[in-house]
């Protein structure tokens, strides 16, 4: 009898411990959106991959952003806020987008690892899906002004047409996001350069009037240190945007002798670089909007449609409406498919470490969505600048954090050489990084409401930035690192060689093979666990961190040979 049953188990083993919905499981749909991204997963070459990261900054709500700094302050206060946010954008962005390509890691995951600890890191989950769905909603509001002014479209329908219209895209994930992004490439480079190459031979005398231009508020030509920090806080709301340029960068192939210069090329381009680009179009939108504003008015001409309309009529004339509509339309495809993808991950991230559940990535598109189409029906567009200003507060308390552990704390040897996004070797919080963005964005809130005066409400942003990048080396140095890990990896240690990360090894519990960077040893399931596994463990305890003697557990796990270099 007992050979009988023996028998029948071979032949029917029995079932995974877990076993993941068919869409959570389809990594075709699901681009490892909880995980590392594999070595084997990683098939782009670094072109395609920074072509289809810059494919998505080609959004118009850059012309909107400029062109209200610009009608708001000035041309010289704007001009030098547009300029300075970028350069500080840039700055951040460098380490961070080197981070995610090298590691194979979304920015939610490399900020577990940079200082905010497993549980620490939820929070800018919410930032960054703050982040996806306030930009989706301004990009979807630009998308239907423009199909409204196109064929007379209710906006209030458009809104409902441009958050349909991207869900097919973005439910078949990176593969199809790659090709959207590479066919409509020509279309809106062509659609990008036309306007102001019109205008260079029918109003060639703009530029020098543009660049002695009050604004529309009676800031005044001159510059004004008020005008320009507060101008800054609205461009630097922005500087998120890392974060998207992060879930393409994830999937950068590893970096070689061979591809070394293409690699870091490609990674400085469609990281950081995005800015340089975004930068031009602020100030190519505020161009566009003064020329337009005599013929259409403040309100109509800080909505990206009109001025493309105006700038193409006298070359296309009765064509230029439809010519102006179509370059819109695209734009914002590209950009929404993004802010939707983007999305679709850190509610993946949040919600997974909240419930211990995960039906899989394409789900919370919807989410991201009925959030998004809720802010365009409640018309958000009329509160651009008040609202970007607050939202940069937090964001740039959360990347200038980040990026001080990657360029500061693991260089002075304060936090660990790799990045650890692993819950089983992560505490809950690590001060550092999280408690300085708390304390950073909470003073800057403070002072953005006037609690400190009127500089201080100009340069809030600024008092962000600053605050997070000597806080977090600070608080890392007190703490001399403790909270980094809660526990040594047997496998990335500083000390440890492996023989080949690429090895895969199953999952004890729900028996997939996976790359080695996304195993942990686990006591509890006595082996190797995937990292998404481990993070919907709801019952092990978290047991893993500490050995009831209180000495660290270390499990080596099963075929990797580890070596200490001497």
């Amino acid at each position: 009898m007992t050979d009988t049953v023996a028998r029948t188990e071979e032949v029917n083993p029995p079932p995974p411990q877990r076993s993941y919905a068919k869409l959570a499981a389809d990594e075709s749909r699901e681009d490892y959106s909880l995980r590392y991204a594999p070595h084997s997963f990683r098939r782009w070459s670094p072109s395609m991959v920074a072509g289809t990261a810059l494919g998505g900054i080609a959004y118009l709500a850059d012309f909107a952003i400029g062109a209200s700094i610009v009608f708001t302050y000035g041309f010289t206060s704007g001009f030098a806020s547009i300029l300075t946010a970028a350069a500080i954008i840039f700055l951040t962005g460098i380490p961070i987008a080197r981070a995610c390509a090298k590691y194979g890691l979304d920015m939610d995951l490399v900020t577990r690892g940079a200082g905010f600890g497993y549980f620490g890191s939820t929070l800018t989950s919410l930032i960054y899906a703050s982040f996806t769905f306030i930009f989706f909603a301004l990009e979807g509001s630009i998308m239907a002004q423009a199909m409204h002014q196109a064929v007379g479209l209710p906006v209030e329908i458009g809104y409902l047409v441009t958050t349909l219209i991207v869900i097919p895209i973005v439910f078949r994930g990176m593969g199809a996001l790659a090709k959207v992004q590479a066919w409509t490439q020509p279309v809106w480079i062509i659609g990008m350069i036309l306007p102001f190459l019109v205008l260079a031979f029918e109003a060639p005398d703009a530029w020098g009037a543009f660049a002695s231009f009050g604004g529309t508020e009676g800031a005044g030509s001159g510059f004004d240190w008020i005008g320009f920090g507060l101008g800054t806080g609205v461009a630097l709301s922005l500087i998120a945007q890392i974060g998207e340029q992060a879930d393409y960068l994830r999937f950068m192939p590893a970096k070689t002798a061979t591809n070394k210069r293409r690699w870091n090329l490609a990674v400085l381009a469609a990281g950081p670089g995005w800015v340089i680009i975004g930068a031009a179009k602020q100030l190519g939108g505020a161009f566009l909007a003064f020329v337009a504003l005599e013929a259409v008015g403040k309100t109509h001409a800080l909505e990206p449609i009109a001025p493309q309309i105006e700038a193409l009529k006298p070359w296309l004339g009765s064509v230029a409406l439809p010519a102006a509509a179509v370059f819109v339309i695209v734009s914002q495809i590209k950009i929404n498919v993004t802010n939707a993808y983007s999305g679709s991950l850190s509610w993946s991230n949040f919600f997974s470490r909240i419930t211990h559940k995960h039906p899989g990535r394409v789900w919370y598109i919807f989410l991201n969505l009925v959030i998004a189409l809720t802010l365009m029906e409640m018309n958000m567009f009329a509160a651009l600048g008040k609202l970007l200003g607050f939202y940069s507060n937090v964001g740039i308390a959360w990347i200038t954090a980040v990026a001080a552990d990657l360029v500061i704390n693991k260089r002075m040897g304060w936090s660990p050489k790799y990045i650890e996004f692993k819950r089983a070797y992560l505490y809950a919080v690590n001060p550092a990084g999280f408690g300085a963005m708390v304390v950073a964005s909470t003073v800057s809130i403070l002072a953005f409401f006037g609690l400190f005066g009127d500089y201080a409400e100009a340069f809030s942003t600024f008092i962000a930035a600053g605050l997070a990048l000597i806080l977090c080396p600070l608080i890392a140095w007190a703490t001399k690192g403790k909270y980094y890990l809660a526990r040594p990896n047997p496998v990335n240690g500083p000390d440890v060689v492996v023989e080949d990360e690429t090895a895969t090894h199953d999952c004890a519990v729900c028996e997939t093979a996976y790359e080695l960077p996304d195993i942990a040893d686990c006591p509890v399931r006595n082996g190797p666990i995937c990292s998404l596994c481990c993070s919907l463990d709801a019952d092990c305890g978290d047991v893993c961190r500490k050995a009831p003697s209180g000495e660290p557990v270390l499990m080596p796990l099963p075929t990797v040979r580890t070596a200490t270099v001497s």
